[in-house]
């Protein structure tokens, strides 16, 4: 019997690399999101409309798969940001013993081991701190969270998003709490190798209770 896996924002850019790359592996896979399934569908996908705001639409999620993924804009889910929802995450996902694995910011990584946060230098733009910080916001709850909880955080490198999709390579390196760099300081990871590292943890469990990063 495959895994089942429940992708809320499964048509957006990370959570349809995402959705792609566990479909390619045999997983049964339901995409939540805003408008349904997308232009160009994946095969073998059931495509449902649905917010994990609405209590229903998460339990049900949440009761049908064994590892349940959130990927969407961390400052704004229907007016709220995602840090107001992870109560409910919570819930849902320990109420049926559902994994719960996060798309996260680059923002709350570390630029070296003992900080400072990548959200909090000079260089970082202030048209990005919502989003980063209510992601640091998710990931300091994930870390708070009951022992019942089994969660994941994913981090991905500095330079990563539909602006940027970059190179597959079908090769990653991971970091802990600090952000993947190259060795001119550069920091990027294209979506299908994001996606690449997600699935694997999925697969093989390394992080549990655990955010890591991840870049090229």
């Amino acid at each position: 019997m495959s895994t089942s896996i429940a992708v809320f924002g499964g048509t957006g850019y990370a959570g349809g690399n995402i959705v792609a790359e566990a479909a390619k592996r045999g997983y049964a896979v339901t995409s939540y999101s805003r408008n349904g399934a997308p232009a160009e569908p994946v095969p073998g996908v059931t495509y449902e409309k649905g917010s994990l705001a609405d209590p229903q639409t998460l339990d049900k999620a949440a009761t049908d798969a064994d590892v349940l993924v959130v990927a969407v804009h961390g400052a704004d889910v229907d007016g709220k940001p995602l840090s107001a929802y992870v109560p409910q995450l919570t819930d849902a996902a320990t109420g049926h013993n559902t994994r719960l694995g996060v798309v996260g910011g680059a923002g709350s990584a570390l630029v070296a081991e003992g900080g400072p946060r990548l959200v909090d230098t000079p260089e970082f733009l202030d048209e990005w701190k919502p989003e980063a910080l209510s992601h640091a916001d998710v990931l300091e709850a994930l870390r708070t969270s009951p022992d019942s909880l089994d969660w994941f955080y994913v981090s991905p490198a500095a330079l990563f998003g539909s602006f940027a999709p970059g190179e597959t390579t079908g090769a990653y390196r991971t970091g802990g709490d600090v952000l993947v760099t190259k060795e001119d300081g550069s920091s990027e990871i294209s979506g299908t190798d994001y996606a690449l590292a997600f699935v694997d943890e999925i697969d093989k469990r390394n992080h549990v209770r655990r955010r890591f990063t991840t870049g090229h």
